[in-house]
């Protein structure tokens, strides 16, 4: 291949680095309002009465909202939420009411002379307890709440989803097993921290045709949103989404656009702009979910694993309108990367007053992997088992099964840890060059799917220009990650012409084709093949209008360089340029017109699971594996953690594009290790302590570790060239690599992220004690 499998430079590069590319906060109209919203101080209470009388009086106040205006719930997977609170408040920072005014310092002041009276209700901030039967109900109305059906909401309980894996027979495989292990674990909420905070603008016009403006990663499925929050004909609402300055996840749904739309329709004409603030973006927006886990195994004395009953308890906060999918991909993985013969697995999604829990990078597989894979190592370290061997022995391998009972065609998992043992030795020691510090190596595993419903569509158009140049068009959003660039290579590719000659246009729902959403490592996958079959469309009308010019069949015809030619008398060709809107004929009639590809996709084969059992031959469209080696550094006297080094191996089918797959994993093995180290949002009595990078560390550049990327390509059958997504799964080993080497190296158990300097040196104290 001559476009795909090279190192393209970004079709995006320039204009990011020199600061063309506009977002949405830089985007300014004229007569343009800005919003400021109330949010709720308390993290559970009734709304007795908003008294907006002083705010109304402030000049330069033109529009004020509050629930009451737009009461209709709405939600992607499960219709929970309200965009501004209904009858009462269910996480503090709840926005209950928004402003639009001449000046944002206008509309922060009117923020602050509205006035509410709240009567408080008991909290609950800890999902165990929440699923308890006393437990204060956050969602009374529960079972009134429209979903789609492959969840399962428990009325009158705080249990939103409650997905479950029952494979072979759990119980009586217990009674066969040599050892039997116990183990919990813990992940805490963290936050995504793009770089470009969250920002709209909604503008109405006469007809009553809605704009809107949004940072997001899906304008379809906001549309979608909207039409059903608004009662608004889809016909009528148009989403651009110009540039996304990063997402990770949180900018997948709907959050501040329900907000300014209200306001936008009483403003009569005028676009209004809302853009969070930092603290926003750590409460506001989506924020990864706590999740409780615990494992019992069932083991053989050569460390076969013959059994496993594992429980993921989900904190998804006061709206789970996504989180209830989270819980559901985690069921998917109820093991990870292990084929398991008897499983009982229960994945529950539990409201609290905590703020709304969604997806993150990983979808739920860092979460549940952290557990999974500490717990392989407590068990190899307490049967003596090497935990590189343990692996080996439980790894999915083709001929396998997955944990939903899945036939597994498709497996380099053993082959991505073969490729990190080739720079990693886990078992050589490294001695420290300081007397207080202790050099350890961990190893993981990590696997994902892409976590969408069956039929997600994605679909593409390929347009030729006069001059043998072209436009792709798709709504995949580039968030950062390079859709952009490897769509283009893929265009590209099939076209056969250069990829500077192509020019991408995304993200407009008016002027750009369907596509589902950007989430799920999917738009290489999804994307991809819909640009290729637009491609190919396109590549079918040009060899059919060459055919007729040079009289030869479409069957010895091929692309090239930008011509067709013959693939037996290469001197007869005719440029792509000169049939680009059709063809003239001897006499002066044309035929055809313009040359206009169409291509569609939808994962093909995908299908339901069964309710009661969680199995299926085909839940999902592949799977992705990889492995992780890393060597960290430990301070026995400060407890600090410093990664130096980390191995990555990971089956991406077929590799597109070098420089930005290698970018894309060394930028998961970093935002891993802040998960590991740091990362932490911490709440008492359901208030947010550190919404700010005051008190929130993230990783920076001092912090990164050297890195040795490489890949496996066993081909992805219904991939685009062969290839599978990779950005999500390349997260995932990294927190339990890191935990593995600290526990196994200092002989100490810390079960819960992040590994602060104080769980280390408790952890040593209490090992010291004992």
């Amino acid at each position: 291949m001559k476009y795909v499998g090279t190192s393209v430079n970004r079709v995006d590069g320039i204009k990011k680095v020199t600061g063309d590319l506009k977002y949405v906060d830089d985007l300014k109209f004229p007569r343009m309002l800005y919003a400021a919203v109330k949010r709720s101080t308390r993290p559970h209470a009734k709304i007795i009465h908003i008294d907006i009388s002083k705010a109304e009086k402030l000049p330069g106040v033109k529009v004020i909202t509050t629930g009451k205006d737009f009461p209709k719930r709405v939600g992607l997977y499960l219709e929970d939420k309200n965009f501004l609170a209904v009858d009462k408040v269910r996480y503090m920072g709840e926005a209950v009411a928004a402003v639009a005014a001449e000046t944002e310092e206008i509309a922060h002041e009117a923020v602050k002379l509205i006035e509410i009276e709240y009567e408080d209700l008991p909290i609950v901030t800890n999902a165990l307890d929440a699923m308890k039967e006393d437990a204060p109900l956050i969602h009374p109305d529960l079972g009134t709440y429209k979903y789609a059906s492959v969840f399962a909401p428990k009325p009158d309980t705080n249990i939103s989803n409650h997905y479950k894996v029952r494979k072979g027979d759990v119980e009586e495989a217990f009674k066969k097993a040599d050892y039997i292990f116990e183990n919990d674990f813990y992940v805490p909420h963290i936050q995504h921290c793009p770089i470009e905070n969250h920002s709209a603008i909604a503008s109405v016009d006469r007809e009553g045709s809605l704009t809107v403006w949004a940072s997001c990663q899906s304008p379809y499925a906001v549309r979608l949103a909207l039409s059903v929050a608004f009662d608004i004909p889809l016909n009528k609402i148009r989403v651009l989404s110009p540039a996304v300055g990063g997402g990770f996840g949180s900018k997948a749904g709907t959050t501040l656009e329900g907000i300014v739309i209200p306001l936008a329709m009483k403003s009569k004409g005028r676009p209004v702009k809302l853009t969070f603030s930092r603290k926003d973006e750590f409460i506001n927006s989506f924020v990864r979910q706590g999740m409780h886990s615990k494992f019992k195994t069932g083991v053989m004395k050569n460390g076969k694993i013959i059994a496993i009953k594992d429980q993921y308890v989900w904190d998804g906060g006061a709206y789970t309108e996504y989180g209830v999918n989270i819980t559901k991909a985690a069921g998917f993985a109820a093991v990870g990367p292990y084929d398991i013969e008897n499983i009982w697995c229960d994945s529950y999604c539990v409201y609290t007053n905590h703020p709304v829990g969604g997806p993150y990078r990983g979808f739920g597989m860092s979460e549940i992997q952290f557990g999974i894979e500490r717990n392989m190592n407590i068990i190899a370290n307490e049967l003596g088992i090497d935990p590189i061997e343990i692996r080996r022995i439980n790894a999915q391998k083709v001929g396998g099964r997955t944990a939903t009972n899945a036939p597994i065609d498709t497996c380099g998992l053993l082959d991505c840890l073969d490729q990190v043992l080739e720079d990693f030795d886990p078992n050589e020691k490294v001695e420290s060059l300081s007397p207080n510090k202790v050099r350890a190596k961990g190893i993981a595993f990590g696997m994902k799917a892409p976590s969408m419903p069956n039929n997600v569509a994605s679909s593409a158009i390929v347009r030729l220009n006069e001059d043998g140049t072209a436009y792709l068009l798709v709504s995949a959003q580039d968030i950062g990650q390079g859709s952009d660039t490897a769509l283009t290579q893929f265009a590209a590719e099939v076209l056969s012409i250069p990829p500077e000659k192509i020019t991408i246009k995304t993200g407009d729902t008016d002027h750009t084709p369907y596509e589902w959403q950007t989430v799920a490592s999917r738009i290489t996958y999804c994307a991809g093949n819909s640009v290729i079959n637009a491609c190919e469309d396109a590549k079918a009308q040009l060899l059919e209008l060459a055919s007729l010019k040079l009289g030869i069949y479409k069957r010895d015809l091929k692309l090239e360089d930008g011509y067709v030619v013959s693939t037996i008398y290469p001197d007869k060709k005719v440029a792509i340029a000169d049939l680009s809107l059709g063809l003239t004929m001897p006499d002066g009639s044309g035929i055809h017109g313009p040359i206009i590809g169409r291509g569609v996709f939808i994962p093909p084969n995908v299908k339901d699971h069964d309710h009661e059992t969680g199995l299926g031959d085909k839940p999902v469209a592949y799977w992705t594996y990889g492995c992780q080696g890393v060597d960290i550094e430990v301070d026995t006297q400060t407890g600090n953690i410093k990664v130096l080094n980390v191995v990555s191996s990971f089956d991406v089918g077929k590799v597109v594009n070098p420089t930005l797959v290698e970018g894309q994993i060394e930028g998961a093995i970093v935002q891993g290790i802040g998960s590991a180290l740091w990362e932490e949002l911490k709440f008492k009595d359901g208030k947010p302590l550190n919404p700010s990078f005051v008190d929130y560390k993230i990783p920076t550049a001092n912090d990164m570790p050297e890195m040795i990327i490489k890949f496996i390509e066993n081909e992805e059958k219904t991939g685009p060239f062969g290839a599978r997504g990779v950005s999500e799964p390349a997260m995932i080993p990294s927190a339990p690599a890191i935990a593995n080497a600290l526990c196994d190296a200092l002989g100490i158990t810390i079960n819960s992220l992040p590994l602060t300097p104080e769980k280390v040196l408790n952890a040593m104290k209490e090992k010291n004690n004992k």
